[in-house]
């Protein structure tokens, strides 16, 4: 576990196993920790890098876009001395992950993106932004737990509720050490209101990319097969009885998935 400075931010990094390279981004309040039971089948075959995102665990940084935290997320890269990896990234961290590809694409040897998508145009963008910043408003207001209280029963989660009671408490408490000025930062300046909109250039990125997503997550299962079609190197695998977070609803499943297209 290290801290990397990039210009005036601190990113926490923390570096488990050995062999090829694998940088993993998390979602919205979440942190490395998420990643706990997908490195512990990942690490015996690869050298799995977690970064926690601007606003988010104990990473110090404030960016004012997520193309400025992929500038600075590629130099914490760097500085392990790591050109070439595999990036999986997580919903927030998916949509990061995607627009990283972008603009490094000679150094993403493979995709994942697990409930990922692709951001907003037109109306639909300029509403999600004010939503977006009436959420951050509410988390600096209210405090992290009315805010973790309130994001626990979003329809979004609802698949959720089948976990058992020990993993539900400790996804829970992973979003209560957040602090509230970060997330609100991260909504601000990475939220899906402000984004780019990756659908125009979801056909010039060449990179293999794996998109998975949760059988009962409508939502972003309709997003993946569009988005399957619109890259050129793309494949599309759905999780059967778990909803937006496969990761942590089947690790053993999302691990074999992944093991199974690097």
């Amino acid at each position: 576990m290290m801290n990397v400075q990039v210009n005036q931010n601190q990113y926490f990094v923390d570096v488990q196993g050995e062999g090829e390279p694998v940088v993993l981004f998390h979602g919205f309040t979440g942190s490395t920790d998420t990643w706990r039971e997908i490195v512990e089948l990942l690490k015996s075959r690869y050298q799995c890098i977690l970064i926690d995102l601007p606003g988010h665990g104990k990473t110090e940084a404030q960016v004012d876009s997520m193309e400025q935290a992929c500038e600075e997320l590629s130099e914490v890269i760097d500085s392990l001395s790591i050109h070439a990896f595999h990036l999986i990234g997580y919903s927030m961290g998916g949509r990061t992950a995607l627009v990283f590809a972008s603009m490094f694409p000679d150094r993403v040897k493979k995709l994942i993106l697990e409930s990922a998508s692709p951001g907003l145009e037109g109306n639909a963008k300029a509403e999600r932004k004010e939503r977006d910043d009436r959420l951050a408003e509410f988390i600096e207001s209210k405090g992290i737990e009315a805010f973790v209280d309130y994001w626990e029963t979003i329809p979004l989660f609802k698949s959720q509720e089948k976990l058992p009671e020990s993993k539900q408490q400790q996804i829970r408490a992973e979003r209560l050490r957040q602090e509230p000025s970060g997330l609100a930062m991260s909504l601000k300046s990475m939220g899906t209101g402000v984004q780019p909109n990756m659908w125009p250039k979801l056909e010039s990125i060449q990179i293999p990319t794996l998109l998975v997503t949760g059988e009962l997550d409508q939502k972003f299962f309709e997003l993946n097969k569009r988005m399957v079609e619109a890259l050129p190197d793309a494949i599309h695998k759905t999780i059967p009885k778990v909803g937006h977070v496969p990761h942590l609803e089947n690790p053993d499943f999302f691990g074999k998935i992944i093991l199974n297209n690097l």
